[in-house]
Parts: C-alpha cells; structure tokens; sequence
C-alpha cells in the first residue's frame, strides 16, 4: 500500500536502469525538498542508528500523518524525500499498515544500500512507525 506520489517514484524507476542514475535520482529528490529549520534541528527530532545526521519533523493534523525531514548527507537526504513520498498524508493506521522494506525494496534499494545506509533507513521508518503508534 504505497501513496500515488510513491507510486509515481516506482513508475520513474522502471524507467532507469543504471544504478548510478537511480541513485542521481534519489539525490535530486532530496536536493528538491526544503531545508528542515535549523530551529527542530533538536535532540527529540534527530533519529539515533543513522551514520549521519538525520532529523525528522512529524505532525499529526486531523489524523493525518505529515513529516519533515532533513540530513548533512545528501543521498540520506533523498532517502528522506521517498519516505515523506510514502507516508505524508496518511492516516496513523495506514501508516502502520505500510511494509515500508516491500515498497522500498520495489525501487531495489536494499541491494545498493551500504549496510550503514540500511541501519539508517531502518531507524527512519522505526521512528515514524512509533510516532504513529503512539498518534
């Protein structure tokens, strides 16, 4: 159950067949979002098991999901950019319901991912998974 934004991802991915273009893409998706304010740049929004710095920034609005995201790393940075493109604007229950490893694993990520890179994503979907769970 991916969103029509993360759908349209996949879509773009049948299209590169070159892991290095794929991975272009991902940095520009990152390069495409806004900056997290330095401001919820905190010790509550920075997600711990990532190898850089990762912060998230989530909302709940009328039971629906919404986060920001950031990190000094770019290719994390676009990891970011997929996730947001997966669960913003869902409900707390659809968000739980995502097998967010199946709907990044339909863009071949887990292959091409360094193990550190896969620990980082791992905790990215953790933290938003727990902050749904407790919505």
């Amino acid at each position: 159950m991916a969103t029509e934004a993360f759908e349209e991802i996949v879509e773009d991915f049948d299209f590169i067949e070159e892991w290095e273009d794929r991975y272009r893409y991902v940095i520009e998706q990152g390069k495409e979002m806004q900056p997290l304010d330095d401001a919820l740049k905190v010790p509550a929004t920075k997600v711990d098991g990532c190898a850089s710095q990762v912060w998230l920034h989530p909302r709940i609005e009328g039971g629906v999901f919404q986060f920001d995201g950031d990190s000094d790393a770019m290719i994390v940075r676009g990891l970011i950019a997929l996730l947001r493109k997966l669960y913003n604007g869902l409900t707390l229950a659809e968000v739980l319901d995502v097998d967010a490893r199946a709907e990044m694993a339909r863009l071949g990520l887990n292959e091409h991912l360094s193990s550190q890179r896969s620990n980082g994503l791992r905790a990215m979907i953790e933290r938003i998974r727990s902050v749904a769970a407790l919505g």
